[in-house]
């Protein structure tokens, strides 16, 4: 198994160490969900041990008592500032969830930025207009409703948890209705519209790469913001690199590392520093002259 895989197995399986939670059809409530882990993994989720970044900045942006989720804020900013996409390349639960559904055999337009086909010209047109709509969601569904729907009762909506997060139907909706029966009983529009999310992305994360994280996910938008600044950066080494496209045929992210190695749109998966042939892509933590460490992921 690829370290990469490896680092995503234990990232998903530490989130989720709760392992009673499961057959009880409870959440774990101790002290550990005061803490924020780095990746998209519900609150909610019967395994979850720590708390979802996205859903612990918008309950404090939607409570009167505080002004702003400092903590919640400063957490993100933090990863964002040290990793970028790493996280979602690496550490985000959801994120091995969306590969492995990847992995069933289904009818598929095409990866990568150079596709293959001027069949799937379209589907590469649509690819690259609404992979803004996760900026959107961002701003409208994690950052604005929350704070605008305090109204008397100063306790605003954590609008993307509830109205559209399929991480958070598929890890803790499913599970806990499947282990809960008063439960069931309660289920009403709201989770129809969930699990028709839900299903929506499941359907596309089989169909293309991390369909999620290339659309919807507002949690990899605001790590995209930071690729370029990051401490951890993909390094182009334009005396080394013949142009021969490899890595852009090679991302599934749609991304050319030779034009734009620090795209937001990538996660550092690092398979363009692996298929370079002339190792003019590594990958690393900058150091104090900036570029970045030569042997960082090349190994993976």
């Amino acid at each position: 198994m690829a370290r990469r895989k490896i680092i995503q197995w234990l990232a998903a399986l530490g989130c989720n160490a709760y392992v009673p939670g499961f057959s009880r059809g409870g959440i774990y409530k101790g002290g550990l969900k005061a803490i924020c882990v780095p990746g998209l993994n519900c609150y909610s989720c019967p395994g979850a041990v720590a708390s979802c970044p996205l859903g612990a900045l918008q309950a404090v942006i939607g409570a009167s008592r505080y002004s702003f989720s400092y903590y919640a804020a400063g957490l993100l900013l933090a990863f964002g500032l040290i990793f970028g996409r790493v996280i979602c390349g690496f550490l985000c639960p959801f994120g091995l969830l969306q590969e492995l559904l990847r992995k069933i055999p289904f009818f598929r337009p095409g990866n990568g930025a150079l596709a293959p086909s001027r069949r799937f010209a379209g589907f590469a047109k649509f690819a690259r207009l609404f992979k803004y709509l996760k900026y959107i969601l961002l701003v409208v569904f994690v950052l604005a409703l929350p704070f605008l729907t305090k109204g008397d009762t100063g306790v605003g909506q954590p609008a993307f948890c509830k109205y559209i997060c399929p991480a958070g139907t598929l890890e803790a909706g499913v599970p806990l209705l499947a282990a809960n029966a008063p439960m069931r009983e309660t289920l009403g529009w709201l989770f129809t519209l969930k699990a028709s999310i839900a299903l929506f992305t499941v359907i596309g994360c089989v169909i293309t790469y991390r369909f999620f994280c290339k659309f919807l996910c507002p949690l990899g938008a605001f790590y995209g913001l930071f690729n370029r600044i990051a401490l951890y950066q993909i390094h182009l080494d334009k005396d080394r690199c013949v142009r021969c496209g490899r890595c852009a045929q090679i991302c599934q992210m749609a991304v050319d590392p030779s034009l734009d190695p620090n795209c937001a749109e990538c996660v550092r998966c690092g398979d363009c520093v692996k298929t370079c042939p002339t190792s003019a892509l590594s990958a690393g933590f900058r150091g104090k002259d900036a570029g970045c460490a030569k042997n960082a992921i090349s190994q993976l």
